[in-house]
């Protein structure tokens, strides 16, 4: 089910422009893993892919990682965004992104 709900977002996401056509789009999802990338006509682009860990147990969790990249409008410059979430939580890294 978390994996439903997450491609589900994940496809919702890449769909958010009307104005941007989908170059290419590219999923598989298996009982305990996914793999999920798409690029746009805009310069938008997105890969995750996850697993579950410590399946079977209480402490069943869904690990991610991945990247997304767009292209500002204003100034035609490309931004990435890398990175992983886990039972720690999200953590994002990016050279226009604040390190603490």
């Amino acid at each position: 089910m978390k994996f439903i709900i997450l491609f589900a977002m994940l496809f919702a996401a890449t769909l958010a422009r009307p104005d941007a056509q989908i170059l290419t789009l590219d999923s598989e999802v298996g009982p305990s893993s996914y793999r999920f990338a798409s690029e746009t006509s805009d310069g938008n682009k997105h890969t995750s892919e996850g697993h579950l860990e410590n399946v079977g147990t209480e402490h069943e969790s869904l690990a991610v990682r991945g990247s997304y990249s767009w292209v500002d409008e204003k100034t035609g410059e490309q931004f990435t965004v890398n990175y992983v979430a886990d039972e720690s939580g999200y953590h994002p890294s990016g050279a226009h992104l604040p390190v603490a």
